[in-house]
């Protein structure tokens, strides 16, 4: 009873703002503009294939970048001593302590054509180039602002990782690459799934990276709900209808890397 009492909060509050608003999008995705009952929203959605497929690719592409550049960043800050593991993780997370708007607007400062970039490059005889307003320049983009997310499940993982580990691995003939591929890599397998969830969710869904950055020119599945909402082509039911397709490809991306959530269970695969 006492325990009930106490998830009454929590669950008024999941009703508020997450079971009754989710029910306002499924109302509205299967309904027209006179409350009947139609199909029609999702079967206009698929005239945005292209739009929902490009907003997918970019999100792989950014979130793959991201585990590139944060599963050795992350395994370096692990092995530091606890006082430098501090003062690193710290400094990943600094730039979070910023604005999110301001911080992509320093990227606008810093790739327009007549920006700090093409500047420098000019100084030794390189440029100008088309940075702003390209695919290039919104990947950017989503992989500056969301490699934190990348590091810091990676990094919680594997500063659990016992050095002995490593050492008995290269007491049993491993090299360091075999080491870090049959022992590090299995056990870091939860800091995986985790960072590519957090990664490739905000990705796939965000729009203002794509307008400030991209300019405009490559529209996102963000980008197209938005405008259902907010823009002249104001249409909720059909913003409702897309929302409810992103929706399923996150769940579809989130189902796919809890199959590595559990390490007891998935380290005798990779080895």
């Amino acid at each position: 009873m006492k325990a009930k009492i106490a998830a009454a909060p929590y669950l008024l509050w999941a009703a508020l703002f997450i079971v009754i608003p989710m029910g306002l999008v499924g109302y509205y995705a299967v309904t027209d503009a006179n409350g009947a009952f139609t199909l029609d929203n999702f079967a206009q959605g698929m005239h945005f294939a292209p739009v929902i497929g490009s907003s997918v690719w970019l999100a792989i592409i950014a979130t793959a970048l991201c585990l590139l550049i944060a599963y050795p960043l992350a395994y370096l800050i692990s092995r530091k001593s606890f006082n430098h593991q501090r003062t690193l993780v710290l400094l990943v997370m600094l730039p979070m302590w910023m604005n999110f708007l301001l911080r992509t607007y320093a990227w606008m400062t810093l790739l327009e054509n007549n920006g700090v970039t093409n500047r420098l490059l000019g100084l030794i005889g390189l440029g100008p180039y088309e940075m702003i307003n390209t695919q290039g320049a919104v990947i950017l983009g989503m992989v500056y602002n969301y490699l934190p997310f990348m590091i810091l499940p990676l990094y919680s993982v594997m500063t659990k990782i016992e050095p002995f580990l490593m050492e008995a691995a290269s007491d049993l003939g491993c090299s360091p690459g075999e080491a870090l591929r049959r022992v590090v890599l299995p056990l870091s397998m939860p800091g995986i799934a985790t960072g590519i969830t957090m990664v490739f969710v905000p990705s796939v869904s965000t729009f203002v990276i794509s307008v400030m950055l991209g300019g405009g020119s490559f529209m996102l599945i963000g980008d197209l709900i938005e405008m259902q909402f907010l823009g002249n082509a104001y249409n909720p039911h059909l913003g409702a209808a897309l929302s409810l397709v992103l929706m399923m490809i996150l769940l579809i991306c989130m189902a796919l890397t809890d199959m590595f959530s559990n390490p007891e269970e998935k380290e005798g695969l990779l080895l």
